[in-house]
């Protein structure tokens, strides 16, 4: 039985506790306990992902030298592809594989290969005429959407999944002809509004269920036509919702300094959690056993992850970005959608076994490698034989000490 242990960050010398619980995830996956704070280990993250700063550079593909959108600033000395030529088939990822050189530290190595690898210039993979949507996969007719999945005809939002003829979204899921929403899922035609699920033709709502034609309302459950807080017939909440006139800007300006007065003076649960068991973090739906962590439907046996959709399982210290089915990972962000055992990788999808590699799909058996696909027994991009990379490995984790 384990024993829970207080540690100093070796970061920013705070004193932080590994669980026991932690503890047994961390032998069940093979690996050692942190050095870092919770916090600290999110901000090391953190530094890898850039979802919404753009920059204009010029393309490095050959005889492609337009000008194109990045993630990556001009002047980072860095190889930078048009998303759709780094789709193609036109370059080799595995020319550029090494040898592991043992008079160099591991990292040192794997930046090396970084900085002359070619990356995407924005991180969008199955996109669909949604060439500036970023961190995304699987966009159709979409623009300037980022953390997404699974959008079709969605603009201006971030940190979204499976929403539909939308703009203005932050958080959410399941969201269609909706605007100006701050964490919302499950709803149809719903307006400025935040923390509400599965309300329909409404404007204006904080903390409400399962309502439907209501306006200005805050902490209600399953009612309709309501206008702040008071019930009408349906036929007395259409002739006011006219006289409101909600095709007035001026009108939407006004009710928008109103709602934010309503909205300070409800009642605020201590966090957005719902439908969930044993939890503790904000934005949780239909999770159970889980621990400090945020914006996210459908997690389990996990702890420290945020944001991020659908059946994530026995997963530490990740997102933002993760989930569609993923179990066995850690610190991992923008991976899964069908993986399992990830360790320290950032956008590696449909993949098993991959650890401190990026950019990588539908492989299985990489060890620091960058921008390959349907591979296996890759190390720093170098083929081996199933045999080879076996025996190799544990050599190579041994010399990173």
């Amino acid at each position: 039985m384990f024993k829970s242990q207080i540690k100093q960050c070796q970061n920013c010398k705070a004193d932080f506790i590994i669980e026991s619980e932690d503890f047994a995830f961390y032998e069940k996956i093979s690996v050692p306990s942190p050095t870092f704070c919770y916090e600290c280990r999110t901000v090391r993250k953190m530094l890898w992902r850039n979802e919404r700063t753009l920059y204009k550079r010029k393309c490095d593909a050959p005889r492609h030298n337009e000008d194109i959108v990045s993630i990556y600033h001009k002047e980072r000395k860095l190889t930078v592809y048009d998303q759709k030529y780094w789709w193609s088939d036109e370059w080799d990822s595995m020319k550029y594989g090494r040898d592991y050189d043992w008079d160099k530290p591991f990292f040192e190595q794997w930046r090396e290969l970084r900085d002359i690898f070619p990356l995407m210039s924005l991180s969008n993979s199955n996109a669909v005429n949604s060439d500036f949507c970023n961190v995304s996969d699987r966009s159709k007719d979409s623009y300037l959407a980022s953390a997404s999945y699974e959008i079709e005809n969605v603009m201006y939002s971030n940190r979204i999944a499976f929403d539909k003829d939308s703009m203005d979204l932050y958080i959410g899921k399941k969201s269609e002809l909706c605007y100006e929403n701050i964490i919302c899922w499950d709803s149809y035609k719903l307006f400025y509004s935040r923390n509400s699920n599965n309300c329909l033709n409404s404007y204006f709502l904080f903390d409400c269920r399962n309502c439907q034609n209501c306006f200005g309302c805050v902490n209600l459950r399953n009612k309709s036509y309501n206008i702040f807080n008071k019930q009408y017939t349906k036929e007395e909440y259409e002739k006011k919702i006219k006289e409101i006139d909600l095709g007035s800007f001026k009108n939407i300006l006004k009710f928008k300094s109103e709602f934010e007065k309503i909205y300070e003076k409800a009642i605020h649960k201590y966090a957005n959690i719902n439908k969930s068991v044993n939890v503790t973090g904000d934005n949780l739906i239909n999770s159970k056993n889980s621990f400090y962590s945020y914006d996210i439907d459908g997690i389990e046996n996990s702890k420290f992850i945020q944001w991020g959709v659908g059946k994530v399982n026995d997963v530490y210290d990740s997102g933002p970005g993760i989930g569609d089915v993923m179990e066995l990972c850690y610190e991992v962000f923008d991976s899964g959608i069908g993986s399992s055992r990830l360790y320290f990788t950032s956008v590696v999808y449909g993949s098993y076994n991959v650890a401190y590699s990026f950019n990588c799909y539908n492989s299985s058996n990489l060890f620091g490698c960058i921008g390959l696909r349907n591979k296996q027994y890759c190390i720093l991009n170098k083929q081996y034989t199933e045999e080879e990379y076996e025996k190799l490995l544990p050599k190579i984790i041994r010399h990173m000490g």
